[in-house]
Protein backbone atom coordinates (compact mmCIF):
# COMPACT_ATOMS: atom_id res chain seq x y z
CA UNK A 1 0.00 0.00 0.00
CA UNK A 2 1.54 3.30 -1.08
CA UNK A 3 0.30 5.83 1.47
CA UNK A 4 1.78 8.79 -0.42
CA UNK A 5 -0.67 8.19 -3.26
CA UNK A 6 -3.66 8.05 -0.90
CA UNK A 7 -5.79 11.07 -0.03
CA UNK A 8 -6.11 12.02 3.63
CA UNK A 9 -9.70 10.77 3.78
CA UNK A 10 -8.77 7.49 2.12
CA UNK A 11 -5.97 7.02 4.64
CA UNK A 12 -8.38 7.61 7.52
CA UNK A 13 -10.79 5.05 6.12
CA UNK A 14 -7.96 2.54 5.91
CA UNK A 15 -6.86 3.09 9.50
CA UNK A 16 -10.09 3.76 11.41
CA UNK A 17 -13.31 1.75 11.83
CA UNK A 18 -15.94 2.57 9.23
CA UNK A 19 -19.64 3.24 9.76
CA UNK A 20 -21.15 0.83 7.26
CA UNK A 21 -24.73 1.52 8.32
CA UNK A 22 -24.73 4.34 5.75
CA UNK A 23 -25.11 1.66 3.09
CA UNK A 24 -28.28 0.52 4.86
CA UNK A 25 -29.75 4.03 4.67
CA UNK A 26 -29.20 4.17 0.90
CA UNK A 27 -30.56 0.65 0.42
CA UNK A 28 -33.69 1.54 2.39
CA UNK A 29 -34.19 4.69 0.35
CA UNK A 30 -33.80 2.82 -2.94
CA UNK A 31 -36.28 0.19 -1.75
CA UNK A 32 -38.78 2.88 -0.74
CA UNK A 33 -38.49 4.60 -4.13
CA UNK A 34 -39.14 1.28 -5.86
CA UNK A 35 -42.16 0.56 -3.65
CA UNK A 36 -43.64 3.96 -4.53
CA UNK A 37 -43.11 3.34 -8.25
CA UNK A 38 -44.76 -0.06 -7.95
CA UNK A 39 -47.79 1.59 -6.32
CA UNK A 40 -47.99 4.11 -9.19
CA UNK A 41 -48.16 1.19 -11.61
CA UNK A 42 -51.62 0.47 -10.20
CA UNK A 43 -52.84 3.62 -11.94
CA UNK A 44 -53.09 1.45 -15.05
CA UNK A 45 -55.56 -0.95 -13.48
CA UNK A 46 -59.30 -0.62 -14.08
CA UNK A 47 -61.31 0.46 -11.07
CA UNK A 48 -58.30 1.73 -9.16
CA UNK A 49 -59.02 4.41 -6.55
CA UNK A 50 -56.54 7.19 -7.26
CA UNK A 51 -56.96 8.65 -3.78
CA UNK A 52 -55.92 5.34 -2.25
CA UNK A 53 -52.79 5.31 -4.42
CA UNK A 54 -52.00 8.86 -3.34
CA UNK A 55 -52.36 7.93 0.32
CA UNK A 56 -50.14 4.88 -0.04
CA UNK A 57 -47.42 6.74 -1.93
CA UNK A 58 -47.55 9.57 0.58
CA UNK A 59 -47.05 7.12 3.43
CA UNK A 60 -43.98 5.69 1.71
CA UNK A 61 -42.71 9.21 1.04
CA UNK A 62 -42.97 10.03 4.75
CA UNK A 63 -41.00 6.88 5.55
CA UNK A 64 -38.39 7.98 3.04
CA UNK A 65 -38.14 11.40 4.70
CA UNK A 66 -37.38 9.72 8.01
CA UNK A 67 -34.60 7.67 6.43
CA UNK A 68 -33.13 10.77 4.75
CA UNK A 69 -33.19 12.66 8.05
CA UNK A 70 -31.51 9.75 9.81
CA UNK A 71 -28.79 9.80 7.14
CA UNK A 72 -28.14 13.52 7.65
CA UNK A 73 -28.02 13.14 11.43
CA UNK A 74 -25.63 10.19 11.16
CA UNK A 75 -23.35 12.14 8.81
CA UNK A 76 -23.23 14.95 11.34
CA UNK A 77 -21.96 12.73 14.13
CA UNK A 78 -19.67 10.38 12.17
CA UNK A 79 -16.03 11.20 11.52
CA UNK A 80 -15.18 8.43 9.05
CA UNK A 81 -17.64 7.24 6.40
CA UNK A 82 -17.30 4.24 4.05
CA UNK A 83 -17.35 6.52 1.00
CA UNK A 84 -17.04 10.31 0.72
CA UNK A 85 -19.69 11.98 2.86
CA UNK A 86 -20.52 14.35 -0.01
CA UNK A 87 -21.35 11.37 -2.21
CA UNK A 88 -23.50 9.86 0.53
CA UNK A 89 -25.38 13.11 0.95
CA UNK A 90 -25.94 13.56 -2.79
CA UNK A 91 -27.12 9.97 -3.25
CA UNK A 92 -29.50 10.28 -0.33
CA UNK A 93 -30.90 13.59 -1.64
CA UNK A 94 -31.50 12.27 -5.16
CA UNK A 95 -33.15 9.10 -3.87
CA UNK A 96 -35.38 11.25 -1.68
CA UNK A 97 -36.21 13.40 -4.71
CA UNK A 98 -37.51 10.31 -6.54
CA UNK A 99 -39.94 9.65 -3.71
CA UNK A 100 -41.00 13.30 -3.55
CA UNK A 101 -41.77 13.34 -7.27
CA UNK A 102 -43.64 10.03 -7.15
CA UNK A 103 -45.73 11.56 -4.39
CA UNK A 104 -46.25 14.74 -6.45
CA UNK A 105 -47.46 12.59 -9.36
CA UNK A 106 -50.03 10.80 -7.22
CA UNK A 107 -51.22 14.08 -5.68
CA UNK A 108 -51.55 15.71 -9.10
CA UNK A 109 -53.68 12.82 -10.36
CA UNK A 110 -56.13 13.42 -7.51
CA UNK A 111 -55.96 17.20 -7.77
CA UNK A 112 -56.70 17.25 -11.49
CA UNK A 113 -59.16 14.38 -11.46
CA UNK A 114 -57.09 11.99 -13.59
CA UNK A 115 -58.64 8.61 -12.85
CA UNK A 116 -57.05 6.91 -15.85
CA UNK A 117 -53.58 7.89 -17.08
CA UNK A 118 -52.99 8.64 -20.75
CA UNK A 119 -50.77 6.34 -22.80
CA UNK A 120 -47.69 8.60 -22.39
CA UNK A 121 -48.29 8.66 -18.63
CA UNK A 122 -48.44 4.87 -18.45
CA UNK A 123 -45.26 4.63 -20.51
CA UNK A 124 -43.48 7.00 -18.13
CA UNK A 125 -44.77 5.14 -15.08
CA UNK A 126 -43.39 1.95 -16.63
CA UNK A 127 -40.01 3.60 -17.22
CA UNK A 128 -39.94 4.94 -13.68
CA UNK A 129 -40.66 1.50 -12.25
CA UNK A 130 -37.93 0.00 -14.44
CA UNK A 131 -35.45 2.62 -13.22
CA UNK A 132 -36.29 2.21 -9.53
CA UNK A 133 -36.19 -1.55 -9.91
CA UNK A 134 -32.63 -1.38 -11.19
CA UNK A 135 -31.59 1.05 -8.45
CA UNK A 136 -33.14 -1.17 -5.80
CA UNK A 137 -31.04 -4.06 -7.09
CA UNK A 138 -27.81 -2.18 -7.65
CA UNK A 139 -27.50 0.11 -4.60
CA UNK A 140 -26.60 -2.93 -2.42
CA UNK A 141 -23.65 -3.50 -4.77
CA UNK A 142 -21.98 -0.50 -3.09
CA UNK A 143 -21.76 -2.40 0.18
CA UNK A 144 -20.37 -5.43 -1.68
CA UNK A 145 -17.87 -3.24 -3.55
CA UNK A 146 -19.05 -4.94 -6.73
CA UNK A 147 -18.17 -1.88 -8.77
CA UNK A 148 -18.08 -3.44 -12.23
CA UNK A 149 -21.57 -4.89 -11.79
CA UNK A 150 -22.72 -1.56 -10.39
CA UNK A 151 -21.52 0.39 -13.41
CA UNK A 152 -23.17 -2.09 -15.76
CA UNK A 153 -26.49 -1.82 -13.91
CA UNK A 154 -26.36 1.97 -13.98
CA UNK A 155 -26.14 1.88 -17.77
CA UNK A 156 -29.60 0.28 -17.76
CA UNK A 157 -30.98 3.29 -15.93
CA UNK A 158 -29.33 5.63 -18.44
CA UNK A 159 -31.06 3.72 -21.24
CA UNK A 160 -34.48 3.89 -19.57
CA UNK A 161 -34.06 7.61 -18.93
CA UNK A 162 -33.41 8.28 -22.61
CA UNK A 163 -36.53 6.30 -23.53
CA UNK A 164 -38.55 8.26 -20.98
CA UNK A 165 -37.23 11.57 -22.26
CA UNK A 166 -38.36 10.68 -25.79
CA UNK A 167 -41.84 9.76 -24.52
CA UNK A 168 -42.05 13.02 -22.58
CA UNK A 169 -41.01 15.21 -25.51
CA UNK A 170 -43.41 13.48 -27.91
CA UNK A 171 -46.28 13.79 -25.44
CA UNK A 172 -45.68 17.52 -24.92
CA UNK A 173 -45.43 18.09 -28.67
CA UNK A 174 -48.78 16.39 -29.17
CA UNK A 175 -50.43 18.40 -26.39
CA UNK A 176 -49.33 21.74 -27.78
CA UNK A 177 -49.88 21.00 -31.48
CA UNK A 178 -53.21 19.19 -31.41
CA UNK A 179 -55.97 21.82 -31.92
CA UNK A 180 -58.48 19.46 -30.29
CA UNK A 181 -56.67 19.64 -26.94
CA UNK A 182 -57.92 22.46 -24.72
CA UNK A 183 -55.93 24.52 -22.22
CA UNK A 184 -57.25 22.63 -19.18
CA UNK A 185 -56.13 19.32 -20.63
CA UNK A 186 -52.68 20.74 -21.41
CA UNK A 187 -52.31 22.04 -17.84
CA UNK A 188 -53.50 18.79 -16.26
CA UNK A 189 -51.47 16.39 -18.37
CA UNK A 190 -48.30 18.48 -18.51
CA UNK A 191 -48.13 18.67 -14.70
CA UNK A 192 -48.27 14.88 -14.32
CA UNK A 193 -45.95 14.21 -17.25
CA UNK A 194 -43.38 16.65 -15.87
CA UNK A 195 -43.44 15.07 -12.40
CA UNK A 196 -42.88 11.62 -13.90
CA UNK A 197 -40.13 12.84 -16.23
CA UNK A 198 -38.35 14.56 -13.34
CA UNK A 199 -38.58 11.40 -11.23
CA UNK A 200 -36.98 9.38 -14.03
CA UNK A 201 -34.33 12.07 -14.41
CA UNK A 202 -33.49 11.80 -10.71
CA UNK A 203 -33.07 8.06 -11.17
CA UNK A 204 -30.57 8.80 -13.91
CA UNK A 205 -28.75 11.23 -11.62
CA UNK A 206 -28.54 8.53 -8.93
CA UNK A 207 -27.11 6.16 -11.53
CA UNK A 208 -24.52 8.74 -12.56
CA UNK A 209 -23.54 9.34 -8.94
CA UNK A 210 -23.23 5.61 -8.30
CA UNK A 211 -21.01 5.29 -11.37
CA UNK A 212 -18.82 8.12 -10.09
CA UNK A 213 -18.52 6.49 -6.67
CA UNK A 214 -17.66 3.15 -8.29
CA UNK A 215 -14.93 4.72 -10.40
CA UNK A 216 -13.49 6.66 -7.44
CA UNK A 217 -13.34 3.63 -5.16
CA UNK A 218 -12.42 0.82 -7.56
Amino acid sequence: MHFRAMSFNSLLRFILPREDHFYAFLEQQAAAADRAAQVLLRLKQDGTQVAAIRDEVQKIEHEGDQIAHAMIEALGRTFVTPIDREDLQRLSKRLDDILDLANATARACVLFGVDRPTKPMTLLVDKLAECTGVLNRCVPLLRQRAYIQLITACREVNHYEKDGDAVFRDALSHLFHDPAVDAKTILREREILEDLEKAINRCDQVADLLTTVAVKNS
